[in-house]
């Protein structure tokens, strides 16, 4: 996987609490952790996304365009 190089500003407390994690092993370094972090965070964001368009469905219309075959579909006896 391709990375990049950025610069970040972040504050002190949270600088120091990072470092305690790299420092007991945790993460592998600054870089790791923060790769992770905000992963986790997009990936939440993704999620409520996601259920926030699922909350747009109608149930009762989905699940009558459930229930119907597709109309390509056609019935094989045996």
């Amino acid at each position: 996987m391709a990375t990049s190089k950025i610069a970040i500003t972040i504050d002190q407390n949270l600088l120091h609490r990072l470092d305690s994690l790299v420092k007991s092993q945790r993460f592998a370094n600054r870089s790791r952790a923060i790769q992770e972090a905000v992963a986790e965070k997009l990936a939440r964001i993704e999620r409520s996304r996601l259920a926030q368009e699922c909350a747009k469905l109608d149930p009762k219309f989905e699940q009558e365009m459930a229930e119907q075959p597709p109309k390509s579909w056609v019935p094989t006896y045996p």
